[in-house]
């Protein structure tokens, strides 16, 4: 068994990575930005598609998680420094070569999470 003090000190890839996708909304964002720039408007109505039953997301937390993403190096931000405010957010190099791994967990997703109907048999989810 690894130490934990080593392993959270020994630049471990895994916890690495998932120190940088933790956080709500921070692979929809990227997801979201595979096509381009997006306004920040752009991005919370992105966000808002498609969550059903969840809450709308608050300015304060998606600006918290754009901020975590640009300083990760995933993305780029471009203020206009224009009235009203005109922010942009694009994915750098180092964001689009993380596509494919989102890709990749949406997949997998798709293939295992995705319900066609109630299951019956052995595993299946019981009522309660």
């Amino acid at each position: 068994m690894v130490d934990p003090k080593l392993a959270s000190g020994c630049g471990c890839p895994v916890t690495e990575f998932q120190r940088l996708i933790s956080g709500k909304y921070k692979l929809r964002i990227v997801w979201d930005l595979k096509d381009g720039a997006l306004r920040y408007s752009e991005i919370r109505g992105g966000l808002l598609r498609g969550a059903v039953g969840s809450k709308e997301i608050a300015p304060r937390v998606l600006s918290r998680e754009l901020k975590a993403l640009t300083q990760a190096g995933l993305l780029d931000r471009t203020d206009y420094g224009v009235v009203p405010p005109k922010v942009e957010y694009r994915l750098t190099r180092k964001g689009k070569s993380f596509l494919p791994v989102i890709a990749a967990i949406r997949r997998w997703g798709m293939r295992h999470l995705r319900q066609a109907g109630p299951k019956t048999g052995r595993g299946a989810p019981r009522a309660a």
